[in-house]
């Protein structure tokens, strides 16, 4: 699917109901203040479930194996 070259193109980001209305730096401030709380959540969730299958994985089948060698 090809544009003709011709043909010009508008950005929808041009049009002003696309773009959001600017705010000012106490709100933005407010807003920020807290920091990424969700992110810091996330990666905390993520890490904590990966050391619960790490640990699963150890538990459930290299330790029935016993030593070897």
């Amino acid at each position: 699917m090809s544009m003709d070259p011709n043909q010009s193109h508008a950005s929808s980001a041009a049009s002003p109901e696309h773009v959001a209305a600017p705010i000012d730096a106490e709100s933005a401030a407010a807003l920020l203040k807290d920091g990424p709380r969700g992110a810091y959540f996330l990666a905390g969730v993520s890490v904590g479930l990966l050391f619960v299958g790490w640990l699963l994985f150890y538990f459930l089948l290299f330790m029935p194996r016993g030593n070897i060698g």
